[in-house]
């Protein structure tokens, strides 16, 4: 289970956060979320495919050319992982950093916690 939560927290990053395909995206969450999963973040919580791909998109929408770093390795206890990442301008110091969490159920994320730092790291 370690090396498939590690390879949903790495692709989450990468596919569907830092995807501005709306394609690729949708089918990026199709493959990597349960059907009922459930995000966790500051403006509030999503619940499902739809609701997920919306909040992605509109997210995206905000820095089409950000771009997401992990930093550092991930890390997991039992059906949990988390995975500090960055977010900025590619080649540059990131503008946000922050901390996802997710609960994994079936090698598919059912719940994703994001943390957002203060100040960026």
């Amino acid at each position: 289970m370690n090396d498939r939560t590690h390879e949903l927290l790495y692709r989450n990053l990468q596919e569907v956060f830092g995807e501005g395909d709306a394609t690729r995206r949708r089918a990026a969450i199709e493959e990597l979320y349960t059907e009922d999963c459930v995000l966790y973040v500051p403006p509030g919580v999503f619940v499902g495919h739809d609701a997920l791909d919306k909040f992605a998109e509109g997210l995206r929408a905000t820095h089409p050319h950000f771009v997401y770093a992990p930093h550092g390795e991930p890390q997991t206890l039992h059906n949990a992982g988390r995975l500090a990442w960055g977010s900025g301008p590619h080649g540059e110091a990131p503008d946000y950093t922050g901390l996802d969490v997710i609960i994994a159920r079936e090698g598919q994320i059912a719940a994703l916690y994001v943390f957002l730092d203060t100040n960026p790291t």
